[in-house]
């Protein structure tokens, strides 16, 4: 269920400053929503998987806490980085 080396090594040279910035918090957004969406697709499918759906709901907890803590210190790559992952409508 981890997500593989190649798709952390893509999200991380994408949304990070350089391929070892790993702890930037957009670049930790991002890995939190692919492992969210992946999360997803399991707890679709294996619907009594309830330790499944309580780290679902405790990584989205966390990216929650993230995107509130970059919407305050930066607006403009807030919206950028909602725009980009497509978390908003």
């Amino acid at each position: 269920m981890a997500l593989s080396k190649e798709s952390v090594t893509s999200i991380v040279t994408k949304f990070g400053k350089s391929e070892k910035d790993t702890g930037a918090t957009e670049v930790q957004i991002a890995l939190l929503t692919e492992r969210i969406n992946q999360l997803t697709e399991h707890c679709k499918q294996f619907k009594k998987d309830k330790s499944g759906q309580r780290g679902l709901l405790i990584q989205v907890g966390k990216r929650r806490r993230l995107l509130k803590y970059i919407q305050r210190t930066d607006l403009e790559k807030y919206r950028s980085l909602i725009k980009e992952l497509g978390l908003r409508k």
